[in-house]
């Protein structure tokens, strides 16, 4: 039983130092910080335009210190774009906890790492295994995918029990011996094989350095893992934005609340319908209010049709108000492009 998982390890570990991928700027580094940081912005995210957000925060925030001691707001500017926004609250958050907890250094062991905001099991298996040679399993999307195909896994995934089989037989693949250096690539190799080899559909199994013990390859069907039957049930909601410009220019935008879509993002007010957009307006701006061309923003798990209106001039200006004034405000150009703000949000005011 022990030779399959040394097998697997010493397989993939090889198979990663010559064929995988070896050159990525947080590659090759055990700094605890730059590796985290890599981590968590490639949630859910892919390696090519991680790159330009990663080289763009190390350059303004370099260690944690400076992350730590960095306005939120800044670094949700710094992360527009990026999506999944609570990524950025909980990083901000965390680098506070490990500067105000931790002396600015990351913990070593995966338990403690996963008490971090942002940081499960599996981020913090990554972090201990690439920067302190910790013999510990990871189980992003990826790696799931290798593993049920490699282990012939065909439980139901949307079970806790056979995601928690998962994880034990994941830990019994681990590398046993000389962990500084195979650990880090063995856990490269895995996120390597799913993220080009490992295809979620016509998967280059012929490329696999597991091909001979792959299960699923020697049933012909490596695309009916992994098995997961409660699907994800997507939602639509209609938005209509209002986008007040005043006769400077500037545009009235207001911070969104701290949980829900776009959480703590500025943004211009919203409405769920036209009817309550202008409700809000006085008769005279109602009539100038322009409609712009309406378009759909794709989430994980909803479609926001997005209907923007257009006001500007004095109407504009008239009944533009928040219950919570340092939550809102007029801002030039030079100040919005400084705030943290969605992505469809950003890409509408650069028009105007």
């Amino acid at each position: 039983m022990s030779a399959v998982p040394m097998t697997i390890a010493a397989q993939v570990v090889r198979w990663q130092a010559e064929h995988g991928r070896n050159q990525l700027p947080w590659q090759n580094t055990r700094d605890a910080y730059r590796v985290w940081l890599s981590e968590i912005m490639l949630q859910q995210t892919q390696v090519v335009t991680v790159l330009e957000y990663y080289a763009r925060f190390l350059a303004r925030f370099p260690d944690v210190q400076q992350l730590a001691a960095a306005p939120q707001d800044e670094v949700l500017a710094l992360w527009s774009g990026l999506g999944y926004y609570s990524r950025a609250r909980n990083l901000h958050r965390c680098a506070q906890i490990v500067v105000s907890q931790h002396g600015g250094q990351f913990p070593r062991t995966v338990a403690e790492l996963a008490e971090l905001p942002g940081i499960g099991r599996s981020t913090a298996g990554a972090i201990a295994a690439f920067c302190f040679g910790v013999r510990a399993p990871i189980l992003d999307a990826n790696v799931r995918r290798v593993l049920t195909r490699v282990l012939g896994f065909a439980a139901d995934l949307a079970e806790a029990r056979n995601e928690r089989s998962l994880w034990v037989l994941a830990e019994a693949l681990l590398p046993e011996d000389d962990l500084q250096s195979a650990m880090p690539r063995y856990t490269q190799g895995l996120m390597d094989l799913g993220a080009g080899i490992c295809l979620p559909r016509s998967p280059s199994c012929m490329l696999c350095p597991l091909q001979r013990v792959c299960v699923a390859r020697r049933e012909g069907a490596p695309e009916r893992y992994p098995v997961r039957t409660r699907k994800l049930r997507r939602s639509a909601q209609a938005w209509w934005l209002l986008l007040r410009q005043d006769d400077a220019g500037r545009l009235w935008l207001e911070r969104r609340a701290p949980a829900g879509i776009w959480a703590a993002l500025y943004c211009p007010p919203v409405y769920a319908s036209r009817h309550e957009l202008d409700a809000a307006l006085a008769a005279p701006a109602v009539a100038m209010a322009q409609d712009l061309p309406a378009f759909t923003h794709v989430l994980t798990h909803r479609d926001l049709h997005l209907h923007p209106v257009l006001l500007r001039g004095s109407a504009a200006a008239a009944g533009a108000h928040c219950a919570e004034p340092s939550a809102a405000g007029w801002f030039t150009r030079e100040q919005w492009q400084a705030l943290g703000l969605p992505a469809p949000v950003r890409k509408l005011l650069d028009a105007l």
